[in-house]
């Protein structure tokens, strides 16, 4: 018989017909075996609905663990993810902040077996992703920060040339003949090809547009996993606050059938998603203290990685890179950037200036989103400004700008479905909260420009008119940035 749950229609066989996968009328069969889900064969879905062969990562999540999950596991390119942790410098604000890409992998993959089991009740989504779309897509989940290198995200930021995005690095660990391709091929009849279209575009389909905005999209996967992960890791509260399960079983595929959309049940969820992404942000990824370590190290990497292997760097541990950092820099101008924060004694540089989009608009501007070596040129004319200021020496590197690099985040776009109405429009037009905090100024919300000074500096640096009038001069003896900025 039919049981009313709350819960959209399930079908009873694989030819049967969903009528309303949002849920609006509210009915499902009381038992569900797992065959009876139009992807219900797939062994890692039929382990997630009987609890049975998984692997437990915080906070009790039970991921399931077959033996061609384990095999991918298993290889060198994934285990070195055990190496490589998720937020790198944010430990050094944060101690608990300690977790791994790995642990964060496998949470990602277990967000998309729930993604695609309640997708399952939208015939839309199965009309458009086959059954072998769909392990391609667990696949990449699982694999998804493979190409990641230790300080990823601020070596990217820094936009040298010639250096590839991690997703491109991925590449070189899904080459023929490599144990991550073998297994691939053998156990799960996937071609490395197939993950790497999904990781970095290559073809251009309904659905592959869908399967890559559960990867990385508004409501996507990884965002799901990471912003309850590193909150839980970091011990504050601001990534967990929102209902997960509220908004997993809201979606649904969108108007064009190529991307994700969530019903009028998942609003508030969403909602809460967003201003726990606005927080984590403002309190975790740019929280000052985070922000002056990263400018620490990126300044050094900036002028050290000339004398590296990039190669061969990025395949290094994490502790394995910090070792050839320092040891590279040592007794030169940036071995105390790199001491003050990989060393015995931990100093990170203070803050002496900040301006953000709403308070000093026009400074802001001048220096946000500006191409790095720009405002590596124009830090150490400020330095030359400030020495003459104070009376005393001020190297090119006891001061450092900090500035919203020139991507921006992902806008939060997508659509909201009304059962009653039978009608899709934009979050955005019927949420004040997501038109508040998830249009494309999202940034500039969150994201301020900083600039820090070493310690000894902080004391004649305290007054801010006067060092706002060396800034002004400093910026007006260099010429504007020639990069067009990625606004």
């Amino acid at each position: 018989g039919l049981v009313r749950v709350g819960q959209p229609m399930i079908p009873t066989s694989p030819i049967a017909v969903v009528v309303d996968p949002t849920g609006c009328d509210g009915t499902i069969p009381a038992i569900i075996p797992s065959m009876q889900h139009p992807y219900g064969d797939i062994p890692e879905l039929t382990n997630l609905e009987a609890g049975r062969g998984i692997v437990r990562i915080p906070v009790e999540q039970d991921v399931p663990f077959t033996p061609r999950v384990r095999a991918l596991v298993d290889t060198p390119e994934f285990q070195r993810l055990r190496q490589i942790t998720q937020l790198g410098l944010v430990s050094r604000v944060y101690p608990g902040a300690t977790h791994t890409r790995f642990e964060h992998a496998l949470g990602v993959f277990h967000n998309a077996l729930r993604y695609v089991w309640q997708l399952g009740r939208d015939p839309r989504f199965c009309e458009t992703v086959d059954r072998h779309t769909v392990e391609v897509l667990m696949a990449s989940a699982l694999l998804h920060d493979l190409g990641h290198w230790p300080y990823c995200h601020p070596i990217e930021d820094l936009k040298l040339p010639g250096l590839p995005p991690h997703e491109a690095f991925a590449a070189e660990f899904l080459s023929d003949g490599s144990p991550l391709a073998n297994v691939l091929q053998r156990d799960w009849n996937i071609e490395p090809g197939e993950v790497l279209d999904v990781l970095v575009t290559r073809t251009d389909t309904p659905a592959m547009r869908l399967v890559r905005s559960i990867l990385s999209g508004p409501i996507d996967i990884d965002k799901m996993d990471y912003l309850g992960r590193d909150s839980l890791h970091c011990g504050v509260p601001y990534g967990r606050h929102f209902d997960r399960n509220r908004l997993m079983t809201s979606l649904v595929t969108n108007e064009n059938g190529d991307g994700l959309a969530i019903s009028t049940k998942g609003r508030t969820a969403a909602e809460l998603m967003v201003f726990a992404r606005y927080v984590m942000f403002s309190e975790v990824y740019w929280h000052h203290a985070v922000r002056s370590a990263t400018s620490m190290f990126a300044r050094a990497f900036f002028h050290l990685h000339d004398q590296l292997d990039l190669e061969t760097f990025f395949r290094k541990s994490e502790a394995e890179t910090i070792e050839e950092l320092r040891r590279r820099a040592a007794n030169g101008p940036y071995g105390g950037l790199l001491e003050g924060v990989f060393g015995t004694q931990r100093e990170l540089y203070k803050r002496v200036g900040e301006f953000s989009f709403y308070e000093a608009p026009e400074l802001y501007q001048r220096l946000a989103h500006q191409p790095y070596e720009w405002l590596v040129g124009l830090s150490d004319v400020l330095a030359e400004e400030v020495s003459g200021r104070i009376g005393q020496a001020v190297a090119p590197t006891d001061l450092l700008i900090d500035a919203p690099p020139p991507h921006r985040e992902i806008e939060f776009d997508v659509e909201i479905y009304s059962p009653k109405a039978r009608s899709y429009r934009n979050l955005r037009d019927v949420s004040p909260v997501i038109d508040a905090l998830a249009r494309t100024q999202f940034d500039d919300y969150v994201k301020r420009v900083r600039l820090f000074a070493h310690p000894r500096l902080t004391e004649p640096l305290s007054d801010p008119d006067r060092f706002s009038e060396c800034l002004e001069k400093a910026l007006g003896r260099v010429q504007p940035a020639e990069t067009p900025r990625e606004d």
